[in-house]
């Protein structure tokens, strides 16, 4: 599978309770659930205004997808082609 970051602007989200994100995720795992096993939600950050969500999938269909039914914005989706970490300045 491709891994996605995922942009979603969302004015005032970091604002937002722990039961709205409770709730958001919820959602989100139930589109994951009924789109089945070709996309994955790794994990999310939030910001003042928008939120950052790291997928996996078999394309990027699935990721419009997800957003369509799950009713959250997906601005701006970009393949992530190599994750680099401190340990690349080694050349393992």
């Amino acid at each position: 599978m491709r891994r996605y970051l995922i942009e979603r602007e969302m004015p005032a989200i970091g604002d937002a309770e722990r039961e709205a994100f409770k709730a958001a995720a919820q959602k989100s795992n139930e589109v994951l659930t009924e789109l089945g096993p070709d996309i994955q939600w790794d994990h999310s950050y939030v910001t003042g205004d928008k939120i950052f969500c790291v997928y996996l999938a078999k394309n990027e269909g699935l990721i419009h997808k997800h957003a369509e039914k799950s009713g959250f914005p997906a601005n701006k989706v970009t393949e992530v082609k190599r994750i680099i970490d401190p340990t690349t300045a080694r050349g393992d």
